[in-house]
């Protein structure tokens, strides 16, 4: 017998039962050849034949199936299989097909997704939590039939009835469930008579759980629908000593807030999904922009004699700039990050939104603004008010369906006797954000700083906006009011301490690039050819000479080779990255400067030792970097 004949023969049996769907027979085959070894694998290339397979497989634990097939989704698919199985559904997707995930997402049919190409530890654990999950949920149910009668004194409201749908056991809570005034008013009674036609539902149930012969389970709601009340039924047959199905167990659960916690923690991990792929796009998105900026930085020399030309080259430089400081906002909105506060002129951060607010609220949304002349600064991380005031604005454009006014305000406020806890006295600078919707009712404004807490509905709002707005204002010594009334609108008052130092300016970026300190060879690498022809080209005309080459491996291959003075490098490459790159000179060429070049910085933790000059770069900034590296007493 052969060592690995042995290893398969020393191996316990399947332990449960996955299918694979996908329309690659390559993909089956890896698919089998991974979890052969634990489970017992079933194949399909077909989404009709696997839904077949679920309604005659009942022991079918877990449902791997990919996104793009000919004839039906996986989403759909997956959605499908939900109506006929209980097996746990796991999507294989890239991230071309997010929103494909988020509809299956919304539609509840998939318990997880694998982007491909997966890895194969990560979709093995996946696959072994799932199983878990369904193993688990199924013992549940047979220690609900073998434990009926302690369940009796649980907090679940529990009854058995028989074949007919007539109550032989009930307790107090399902009797309250009923309307009854006791459980013995409603013994050899059924639903239909103690709740007349409501009880239709319910019982379609009872006889659907009794034909199947299995456990069931389903959710309901009840009471108004602005605050259902969720409750989780599960429906047990009970057989006797022949096999035949003689009563039933209903067993109803409580869930509502659970319920209400598993909707905000899916809000919040679609949001999460999303900040991810923001992050992944942003860095392609900057690259396109660093081309973009520095070929019309490049080239607005060359047609200096031509003014309409340089004011259409102008115009579009002006526009990518834009665009570049959009990026830096959404990047922000995904990544949290520790606040960089300084002393700034709130005027000037209102002011500077007009683009963004603009953009974000639409054409029916008017903004105004009523600005103090003489406002005092206030110490505060200016990026982060940026998005605490966006995120109020939007709030305000969303209260206002039909349209409306966002009205803006600054003044100075001087706090004496405050009887606010979160309101000390002394002097602060009060940013307004008034609109004209519909109001916050009162039973509802004591909780909009909750965290998840949100009126919106599901796909429309994490609830997570308002309580990071009042956690950035808290951390900058502030506190927040809100005057509502329904139908009169919302003001917002956001109280930021004085601040008695000066305002501190905005490094401002350098005119014109500055000269090369000396001679210096500039070894650049970036997997980009656009970028990277751009940065050679603008370090070429600061008078460096300048080598070009595609990856980290060329450059080490280089490096060895050659003498350079100082190397650039883009952070994010395939197979070695720039922070292994300069890892890798530091280790063998420690004297050598090395400036990394990123359009995404929050992708990786760079070491603060590290220099890194972030994309979009304007030739000044990137001259003003290479300068110092290579003259750092200078």
């Amino acid at each position: 017998m052969t060592m690995g004949a042995m290893d398969r023969s020393m191996n316990p049996a399947p332990r449960g039962t996955i299918l694979a769907v996908d329309d690659e027979p390559d993909i089956l085959v890896a698919l089998e050849d991974l979890f052969e070894d634990e489970y017992r694998v079933i194949t399909t290339s077909r989404p009709a034949e696997a839904l077949a397979l679920i309604a005659a497989e009942p022991d079918i634990d877990v449902i791997l199936s990919d996104q793009r097939m000919p004839g039906l989704t996986g989403d759909a698919l997956l959605a499908q299989a939900r109506e006929i199985s209980d097996a746990q559904a796991i999507l294989l997707t890239g991230y071309a097909d997010i929103s494909a995930v988020v509809s299956a997402l919304n539609r509840g049919g998939i318990t997880g997704y694998i982007t491909k190409p997966w890895d194969p530890a990560l979709l093995r654990n996946a696959v072994r939590s799932a199983y878990e999950r369904h193993r688990l949920a199924r013992e549940l149910a047979t220690e609900r039939a073998l434990l009926r009668g302690l369940l009796d004194h649980s907090g679940d409201a529990i009854a058995f009835k028989d074949t007919e749908g007539r109550f032989l056991r009930l307790n107090a809570r399902m009797a309250e469930r009923l309307g009854a005034p006791s459980a013995e008013s409603c013994l050899g009674r059924t639903e239909a008579d103690l709740l007349g036609d409501g009880a239709g539902e319910a019982e379609a149930a009872d006889r659907a759980a009794i034909e199947s012969g299995a456990p069931t389970e389903t959710v309901a709601a009840s009471g108004p629908e602005a605050a259902p009340t969720w409750n989780q039924i599960t429906r047990v047959p009970i057989r006797d000593p022949a096999g035949a199905i003689v009563h039933l167990a209903v067993i109803a659960r409580d869930i509502t807030e659970q319920r209400l916690l598993e909707t905000r923690l899916r809000q919040a991990d679609k949001m999460q999904a999303l900040g991810t792929l923001a992050g992944g796009v942003a860095h392609d998105f900057n690259n396109l922009l660093t081309a973009i900026l520095g070929s019309l930085e490049l080239a607005l020399p060359k047609v200096a004699g031509d003014a309409r030309l340089s004011r259409l080259m102008t115009n579009a430089a002006q526009a990518a700039q834009r665009g570049a400081a959009l990026t830096k906002r959404l990047l922000t909105f995904s990544h949290r990050r520790d606040l960089q506060a300084r002393v700034v002129d709130l005027n000037a951060v209102i002011r500077g939104m007009d683009d963004l607010l603009g953009r974000s609220l639409g054409g029916f949304v008017q903004v105004e603004r009523d600005l103090s002349d003489a406002l005092w600064p206030a110490r505060v991380d200016p990026d982060q008010l940026e998005l605490a005031i966006l995120n109020l604005c939007i709030n305000g454009r969303d209260a206002m369906p039909e349209g409306g006014v966002v009205a803006l305000s600054t003044r100075n406020e001087t706090i004496r006797g405050s009887t606010d806890p979160n309101l000390k006295d002394g002097d602060y600078a009060v940013i307004a954000i008034r609109d004209t919707g519909t109001g916050i009712p009162p039973e509802i404004l004591g909780r909009v700083f909750e965290p998840f807490f949100t009126t919106k509905g599901v796909g429309q709002g994490t609830g997570l906006g308002l309580a990071m707005v009042f956690g950035l204002i808290q951390q900058s010594g502030g506190t927040i009011r809100i005057d509502s009334a329904v139908g009169h609108g919302t003001t917002v008052l956001l109280y930021l301490p004085r601040s008695r130092e000066a305002v501190e300016a905005t490094p401002a970026t350098q005119a014109a690039p500055a000269p090369a300190p000396r001679r210096a060879r500039v070894l650049v690498v970036d997997d980009d050819p656009q970028v990277r022809h751009v940065t050679a080209s603008f370090l070429n005309g600061f008078g460096y000479d300048e080598a070009e080459v595609p990856s980290g491996e060329a450059a080490l291959e280089r490096l060895s080779a050659e003498r350079f003075d100082i190397v650039v490098a883009d952070l994010a490459m395939p197979g070695m990255s720039g922070l292994d790159l300069a890892e890798a000179v530091r280790g063998r060429w420690p004297s050598l400067p090395f400036l990394l070049v990123t359009g995404h910085a929050e992708a990786a933790r760079i070491p603060a030792d590290f220099s890194v000059l972030e994309k979009p770069f304007l030739s000044a900034d990137l001259a003003a970097r290479v300068a110092a590296l290579l003259d750092p007493k200078a």
